[in-house]
């Protein structure tokens, strides 16, 4: 049965979607971070039983340089596996955006994702990150990591900015927390998967490789990425509302110096930030798993309050089945350029795919779209049992959705 989650919004935080530099610029940055937290919801809140895990912060990050937009420690949170997961570690890199100008990212600051100041406490491990075998089957007893995102830059700026007080440390963050988990036990391990949601996505993608290269070559490393898969694509309005966003970002953060040579020897930095670039160079086993209709591209990228002054879209963007043939097809495009993008990626019998047809964001943290009863199927197998499958070579896994309306299964986000 088809499930559907309704998000109720007030109509400010989904029309502020621009990066204004009037006097609403401010109410604009905040209408973002709340669609962000929209679409990071867990889908269940937590009960009685949830499993609260403790944010630990990385007291020797600051000496190395390792620091938050704010300058202050990054953190993560750390669940020990038990019995046969005891050597397996799983690494979640939290997503939540960029920022691509000084004043985003001094707005940022006063957020838990630039600051340590302003995160959980306590964060629920749900999804990939349960530790329950009903909910998890495949790595509920691995040592589970959910790192925290606090640099903006999907983990991959090297510089600051003085004048605003500004650190953007992400690939050092990075570096240090790898090195902490390491010495916590990591460097035993025996399979290791790094993983990702979203901006998280994108970072799981720059530095998959690099993860691969800490372990021997004995330990069994792969990636994935969930929602990472970030087009170049074109607005309603035919323009470039992402890669004018990621200039920005690599701009603004010195991305460039941290982005793979086997591109930027090719490309410009800025197509370096998009995963369409990356992906065929990546030696290490991948796995993509994206909704074709993103639905946080569908907001941020494909049709941005700046590019439907009229409203034209609106009622498209905020539910699919309110667009027209017109609007329809335009979605359906941005579906086909995804897998233009990932078909010479998906040739690679060490890759794996689970592209489903949904309007969704984020499909591995979420315990109803991970694994659950009425969680979504491609061919009648869930996204963990997809993931699991591919991890443990158990069954080879690329599995691509028909087009839009096919699949009922979908948890498809609705904006009211």
């Amino acid at each position: 049965m088809k499930r559907v989650l309704i998000w109720v919004l007030s109509l400010w935080s989904i029309v502020g979607i621009g990066w204004s530099r009037s006097e609403d610029g401010l109410q604009e940055l905040k209408a973002k971070d709340r669609l962000l937290s929209f679409l990071e919801k867990d889908a269940v809140s937590p009960g009685a039983n949830s499993l609260m895990i403790p944010l630990t912060l990385i007291q020797g990050a600051a000496s190395k340089g390792a620091v938050c937009l704010d300058g202050t420690p990054p953190g993560y949170h750390l669940d020990r596996g038990f019995g046969s997961g005891s050597n397996s570690w799983l690494i979640q890199l939290e997503g939540g955006g960029w920022c691509n100008t000084v004043r985003s990212c001094v707005f940022r600051k006063t957020t838990r994702r630039g600051s340590s100041k302003f995160m959980e406490k306590r964060l629920n491990f749900t999804g990939i990150l349960s530790n329950k075998a009903e909910e998890n089957p495949d790595f509920y007893n691995w040592n589970r990591v959910k790192l925290r995102y606090c640099d903006g830059a999907s983990f991959a700026g090297e510089g600051q900015n003085e004048a605003n007080q500004l650190y953007f440390r992400g690939q050092r963050i990075w570096s240090a927390a790898m090195e902490e988990l390491m010495a916590k036990g990591m460097q035993n391990a025996e399979q290791a998967l790094l993983s990702g949601c979203s901006a998280g996505g994108l970072a799981s993608i720059l530095h998959c490789d690099e993860f691969k290269d800490m372990f021997p070559s004995t330990t069994k490393v792969k990636c994935l990425s969930d929602a990472g898969v970030f087009l170049d694509a074109t607005n309603v309005a035919g323009g470039h509302t992402l890669r004018d966003m990621y200039r920005g970002v690599v701009t603004l953060q010195g991305v460039q110096k941290n982005l793979p040579n086997t591109c930027t020897s090719q490309m410009d930095p800025t197509s370096c930030f998009f995963p369409q670039n990356l992906i065929a160079n990546i030696q290490t086993p991948l796995f993509l798993l994206n909704a074709a209709y993103d639905a946080w591209q569908v907001q941020e990228s494909l049709i941005p309050s700046s590019a439907d002054p009229h409203s034209f879209w609106r009622d498209c963007k905020m539910d699919h089945s309110h667009c027209n043939s017109s609007q329809m097809l335009f979605l359906q495009d941005f579906r086909n350029q995804m897998l233009s993008g990932i078909n010479g990626f998906s040739m690679s019998n060490q890759n794996g795919l689970f592209i489903n047809s949904c309007f969704a964001h984020c499909q591995s943290e979420r315990q109803d779209t991970w694994y659950a009863n009425d969680s979504p199927r491609i061919g009648n197998k869930a996204i963990a049992a997809s993931v699991g499958d591919w991890f443990f070579d158990r069954t080879a896994t690329k599995a691509i959705d028909c087009p839009y309306p096919c699949d009922n299964t979908c948890h498809n986000l609705i904006f009211k």
